[in-house]
């Protein structure tokens, strides 16, 4: 089974939702041949929580982590070293896993000089092997210095080393990772969660491609076509491994997108990213948690077809534990979708709603219902409820609240039920985030963000510098 995730790409980045300017061939190929989905939604709005509702099965108002947790002084939270786990439920069930990408859920001290695992590591979360960012923050950048294989450093060959050029793109390595270790462990059976960093920014790529020439008005539009159609390359390069390794009948491969796009710098404009969804990234609205899947399994999942089953990431879980046959240890708010994968709507249970709450910019909570929509577009105030009917209102135009007050009762008592108070994550703390107590259940000393900023580029200069001897070194012997 392999699980890929893009990062910030928007429902309508792709050529079949689509997208007219950026040419995803090798996706669009995949999802003509297998399911598509365009009633499945994010964990969230934005990427840890979202990643954590994908992993755990718990809908945000369940989840462990709810927002980024900007102010963390060593990354992103960590998960709890006794959450249960997609990654876990496999082992269990006798697969080889592995998280190549961005993990962004916990993992590392990295600020000190010999590194700790902490509770969120992939190691402890079920993975058997790790390369990528286990920091989401440090994975906003394609030219680190490092990468993490498992428990070590892999120092790069990028100007943020000491280097005189950048050479080291993070996306083209995670490729070559995945590459060899779908070919290694091609007979054993096998989970990869392919968490690509791509589109996030930074605008950053080797190359420019097929875009180069384009006239179009901004650089960076040319940068991100040319992110997205990278990755849709490299996406078919792992679908002809899986053929030529003889294993792709035996290959569940599903995709998604994070969160929304984040419509930066006119691009959700200029590619009519969300397609024509309202909102974008940190909202919950359609644009900002509609998400672009599709399923494709050759002989299995029905080609050509598409579902309008109700869905979420927080299905992934019970989905593969319906899978496998091995039980989810603990409670889940998700649905086995494998009957609706496997052709059998008739069999399909469904979801009696779907619930966010998001503590990106504004605090805000959502609820899909059928094809009600209720958003809650400030916490703060949650007496201001939209309602919109998606069924002759997909983009949310039309708010219907006061026309239909028994939807709204109804909508309402599910936000009370579906919300369970967090120690971390409230409109009550700071910033909505209670560091404090972060760092108190993880033994983290509390840093300010000033202190925090010194101690990274203090850690940063004594790594270009080792790099800097080595060269020389090296230098030296030839």
């Amino acid at each position: 089974m392999i699980y890929i995730l893009a990062d910030d790409l928007g429902y309508g980045e792709v050529g079949y939702n689509g997208q007219k300017k950026i040419k995803t061939p090798e996706l669009d190929a995949m999802a003509k041949a297998g399911m598509k989905f365009p009633a499945h939604y994010t964990g969230n709005a934005v990427c840890a929580p979202s990643r954590c509702s994908l992993m755990t099965g718990k809908h945000p108002g369940n989840a462990y982590i709810r927002a980024n947790s900007k102010l963390y002084p060593n990354g992103q939270t960590p998960i709890p070293e006794d959450s249960e786990t997609v990654a876990k439920l496999m082992q269990r069930a006798g697969y080889e896993t592995a998280l190549i990408g961005k993990w962004g859920l916990g993992g590392v001290l990295e600020n000190v000089d010999n590194p700790v695992l902490n509770s969120g590591h992939p190691h402890k979360q079920g993975f058997d092997y790790f390369f990528g960012y286990a920091d989401q923050r440090r994975a906003h950048k394609y030219y680190p210095d490092f990468l993490w294989r498992n428990t070590e450093r892999v120092m790069l060959n990028n100007k943020a080393n000491g280097a005189d050029s950048d050479n080291d793109y993070s996306h083209d390595l995670m490729t070559e990772e995945a590459v060899t270790w779908i070919t290694e462990n091609k007979d054993k059976p096998m989970f990869l969660y392919l968490a690509y960093c791509i589109p996030h920014t930074e605008w950053r790529v080797p190359d420019l491609g097929e875009y180069a020439d384009k006239d179009w008005p901004e650089e960076h539009f040319k940068i991100q076509a040319a992110m997205v159609s990278r990755m849709d390359r490299d996406i078919g390069r792992v679908k002809r491994l899986l053929e030529e390794l003889g294993i792709a009948d035996n290959t569940l491969i599903m995709f998604n997108s994070d969160n929304g796009t984040h419509a930066l710098k006119g691009t959700r404009e200029f590619f009519e990213a969300t397609g024509g969804l309202k909102k974008s990234k940190r909202y919950v609205y359609e644009g900002g948690i509609r998400s672009p899947m599709f399923a494709y399994w050759p002989g299995k999942v029905p080609a050509g077809t598409t579902s309008d089953h109700i869905s979420a990431f927080w299905d992934f879980l019970p989905t593969m534990a319906e899978f496998t046959g091995e039980p989810v240890n603990g409670p889940t708010d998700g649905i086995s979708m494998l009957p609706t994968l496997l052709g059998l709507p008739e069999k399909q249970k469904q979801h009696k709603y779907l619930y966010w709450e998001n503590y990106a910019g504004r605090p805000s909570a959502a609820v899909r219902m059928g094809n009600w929509k209720g958003v809650v577009p400030d916490f703060r105030y949650p007496e201001k409820i939209e309602l919109y009917n998606l069924e002759g209102d997909e983009l949310e135009n039309q708010n219907v609240a006061k026309q239909h007050p028994e939807v709204m009762s109804q909508i309402k008592e599910i936000m009370a039920e579906a919300h369970t108070p967090s120690p971390l994550f409230d409109i009550k703390f700071d910033g909505f985030y209670n560091v404090e107590e972060a760092c108190r259940i993880n033994g983290v000393k509390v840093i300010n963000p000033e202190e925090q900023k010194l101690k990274k580029q203090a850690e940063k200069k004594k790594r270009q510098l080792e790099a800097k001897k080595k060269k020389q070194s090296a230098n030296k012997k030839k």
